[in-house]
């Protein structure tokens, strides 16, 4: 029998060390009660509009803070910090996705316990995050309608991965006649009952339905949480 390549050995080897990380910081933000939440997209689909809005539009009755990975460039951090949000940036350098590592590093100095809502903004790439568990309790896949309905049939990998889908960029589906009902078809024949939301960061439309699901699972999230530690 041929061995393993010891490319493959050490994939397996990173991929296990993440995993453990993320484990971590997957207890460590159940126990702050913080609901975390990563956004991954190809570039250009409208994530950081995106996560700009939530920030702005939660702070009201929550507070929020964000992590936002590139591999060059602090544009984005310095973007999302009008909202007035704790903002942290990760450079990657070559690197085209977060690891559970860079993630930890990047909280040093925050008080978790203070906040309701921690987003992660991964790094513009629909193949590489796939495979990173970043200690998130909900991940977004984002899928904007001028990229086409058939993202979800040739990334079927991060769409698996993923907890919801989020079409962006609602605003402009007529002008390129983006076929919504078929970019439905192909977002629930790679993963069957995965809830959508159809949005526009720019005009509005569809951000209260998705701000009322964040806020509800954050609140199953205490529950669950409260339920577990009075046992």
């Amino acid at each position: 029998m041929t061995p393993e390549p010891r490319l493959v050995e050490v994939r397996k080897n990173v991929l296990k060390q993440n995993d453990l990380i993320a484990r971590t910081l997957r207890e460590r933000f159940r126990e702050a009660g913080v609901l975390t939440v990563s956004l991954v997209s190809s570039p250009g689909s409208g994530k950081t509009a995106l996560l700009e809005k939530m920030l702005t539009l939660l702070q009201p009755a929550f507070k929020v803070a964000a992590i936002v990975g590139d591999l060059a460039t602090e544009n984005d951090a310095a973007r999302l910090a009008r909202s007035q949000a704790p903002v942290k940036q990760i450079l990657t350098g070559t690197v085209c996705h977060l690891e559970a590592a860079m993630v930890q590093n990047a909280l040093d100095g925050w008080d978790l316990g203070s906040l309701d809502f921690l987003f992660i903004e991964n790094v513009g790439n629909l193949v590489c995050p796939s495979s990173y568990d970043l200690g998130e309790d909900v991940r977004f896949v984002l899928l904007s309608v001028t990229e086409g309905e058939d993202k979800p049939l040739k990334y079927p990998t991060i769409f698996n991965s993923a907890d919801v889908a989020v079409i962006t960029k609602s605003d402009l589906a007529a002008a390129v006649d983006f076929d919504e009902a078929a970019a439905q078809r192909n977002i629930q024949a790679v993963r069957p009952g995965m809830e959508v939301f159809k949005l526009s960061a720019k005009t509005g439309e569809g951000m209260n339905e998705l701000l009322e699901y964040l806020a509800r699972r954050r609140a199953n999230s205490r529950r669950v949480v409260a339920a577990s530690n009075s046992k």
